[in-house]
């Protein structure tokens, strides 16, 4: 079949995206996520099924969704909670499955199954923080105990693997990337800084009269924002999921006393259209041939995600969660996409990485994002009626 012009793929792109939450409610019991739908549906209507369209025809707008994929991820994060006790206990956890996966990749590249060491054994510590929020969202768990804990978990799993990014797989020596993580992040403590400096001033009051009118001054500004620090992250070798990151949690910075308005707006426009479009493409970008040459890959690297990232959870929050919440914990901790994308990208590009672990890698982070969760939700909801008779016991 004739491949579709660029504004018939988006087309086909947006359907998608529409039937997506359609269908993920009229399942029988609301347990499989949106996100799970969108990568099947883009799998479906990508090049390894129908071949409406492909993801390079979308690649702009995907770019942009991956984007806010991670600057509502950013923004959910207050950086307080990284200095209490739950960003203690996921900086913990971090560098244990961080541990673990040297461990177990070095006896996999010893063996000759591993050829790129460091883009694997970086894939196995990351957690999916801006996948895993719109499931949480979706199904009411933003409140939990388990769920507030694994805020500073997701944000540790995501901002922790790109600095190490940055340093040792970054176009620059390991010298020149801290040079450039400390320079992006110097501009963005000045950006964090410059509502305060502005404050009382013509310029400020003019920006906040416009939010609510037809100028959205607070939302345009939000997404000059999040360009100009994906720029500014790519300028400096690093990688543009940096910048998406550090924009969102400048934005919380920005809006102190009106969270909840910028953030419904950033919801509508990012969950509307970007990032539905940002997972649809990731489903057209699979591999499915790969995978099914060589499925023993992709089962044994999504067993070593649970193992290596989910498993430590277990044990580190025995004091804080019971059983029944450090398993859903475990799972959502596990579960890894975006940056899996990535890493496997740069092995690609260097020529290390064998291109059956890439699509293995990548068949995983899907498949994690499709069963995990899932998982997760459904230990929860048992539990949860349970709670709701017993009361919750508070975060330290």
């Amino acid at each position: 079949m004739e491949l579709l012009t660029d504004l018939e793929a988006l087309l086909v792109v947006v359907a998608v995206a529409a039937v997506a939450p359609v269908v993920a409610a009229l399942l029988p019991g609301r347990l499989v996520p949106q996100v799970v739908l969108l990568i099947i549906g883009g799998i479906i209507v990508g090049p390894q099924a129908l071949d409406w369209a492909s993801a390079d025809q979308v690649a702009l707008i995907s770019n942009v969704g991956l984007g806010f994929v991670f600057l509502m991820a950013g923004f959910e994060i207050d950086p307080r909670i990284l200095v209490q006790r739950p960003g203690r206990l996921a900086v913990t956890g971090w560098v244990v499955s961080l541990a673990l996966s040297v461990l177990v990749v070095g006896a996999l590249a010893a063996s000759g199954f591993v050829h790129a060491f460091v883009p694997v054994a970086l894939a196995l510590t990351t957690t999916a923080l801006g996948t895993v929020l719109p499931i949480l969202k979706e199904h009411r768990l933003t409140g939990r105990l388990f769920a507030a804990q694994f805020l500073a978990v997701g944000a540790i799993g995501e901002l922790f693997p790109i600095i190490a990014i940055a340093v040792f797989l970054g176009v620059k020596s390991q010298f020149s990337a801290l040079i450039s993580l400390a320079a992006i992040a110097v501009v963005a403590a000045f950006l964090s800084a410059l509502p305060r400096t502005l404050e009382g001033r013509r310029v400020a009051a003019v920006v906040a009269e416009g939010a609510d009118t037809t100028g959205q001054t607070t939302l345009r500004w939000s997404i000059l924002l999040l360009l100009g620090l994906v720029v500014l992250a790519g300028k400096f070798g690093l990688d543009v999921v940096l910048g998406a990151f550090l924009a969102g949690a400048v934005l919380r910075r920005w809006a102190p006393g009106d969270v909840h308005s910028l953030e419904s707006k950033l919801d509508a426009i990012g969950y509307g259209f970007f990032i539905p479009v940002f997972f649809v493409a990731a489903g057209m970008g699979v591999d499915v041939d790969s995978i099914i040459t060589s499925p023993a890959r992709m089962f044994v690297f999504l067993a070593l995600l649970l193992l290596v990232r989910g498993a430590p959870t277990l044990a580190i929050y025995r004091s804080t969660l019971r059983l029944g919440e450090r398993v859903p914990l475990m799972f959502l901790t596990a579960t890894s996409l975006p940056l899996i994308v990535a890493l496997t990208q740069i092995g690609l590009a260097s020529g290390t990485m064998l291109p059956e672990n890439a699509a293995a890698l990548v068949g995983a982070g899907v498949l994690s994002v499709l069963l995990f969760p899932f998982v997760a939700v459904s230990i929860d909801r048992p539990d949860e009626r349970a709670r709701e008779a017993v009361g919750s016991p508070e975060v330290e």
